[in-house]
């Protein structure tokens, strides 16, 4: 990659924002790549809307900050609103489907916005506590930035102490980056 993607996640405290780009960036550490991370709480550390900036390239990251991502991922109705601002005319603007009352306050200057069922995908399809390992597969889908390989090993490392007190979360988590991998390709994202 030329220069590095710019990632805003965010979400409500507890969905598990953080822990994504934690998991996001192992895997590109593990791939070799520049990394920064860059966390952002809300008043109250749960309840609170939690931002994540992360920059993944090739090349040595100029600034930890930025304006404009490349691709900002919301998933609450107060985080759409509070991270419309990073999105320019270059930016990928993912939501939860499942987030109403929203439409107004969606980015009128972003490239593409896509809403994605994650929450509902989550529920009915896998478990609730892997809508944020899906949402994680839709950033990887959407960017790159890392393989699923590099993804899935960096989420054994970070959670492989639960895979082993329960099997079955193995399983789930990469059932769920992959499920969120597949939602937004052919949808001309990536």
């Amino acid at each position: 990659m030329d220069k590095a993607v710019k990632i805003a996640l965010a979400g409500e405290g507890g969905q598990g924002v953080q822990s994504v780009a934690m998991i996001l960036t192992e895997a590109a550490a593990m791939e070799g790549k520049e990394i920064l991370y860059i966390p952002n709480f809300g008043v109250e550390q749960r309840g609170g809307v939690s931002i994540a900036f992360v920059q993944i390239g090739d090349q040595k990251i100029g600034a930890p900050k930025f304006k404009t991502g490349d691709i900002v991922i919301a998933l609450s109705d107060r985080a759409v609103r509070r991270v419309g601002m990073y999105a320019g005319p270059q930016t990928v603007f993912i939501y939860d489907a499942g987030i109403e009352g929203v439409e107004d306050d969606l980015p009128e200057n972003a490239q593409r916005v896509l809403a994605i069922p994650a929450l509902e995908t989550a529920n009915k399809e896998l478990h609730p506590r892997v809508f944020n390992i899906l949402i994680m597969g839709a950033v990887i889908g959407a960017t790159h930035v890392v393989t699923l390989e590099k993804a899935k090993e960096a989420i054994e490392k970070k959670l492989g102490y639960k895979f082993e007190q329960n099997p079955k979360l193995r399983e789930m988590n990469f059932k769920a980056l992959e499920r969120g991998y597949e939602m937004v390709a052919g949808t001309g994202v990536a």
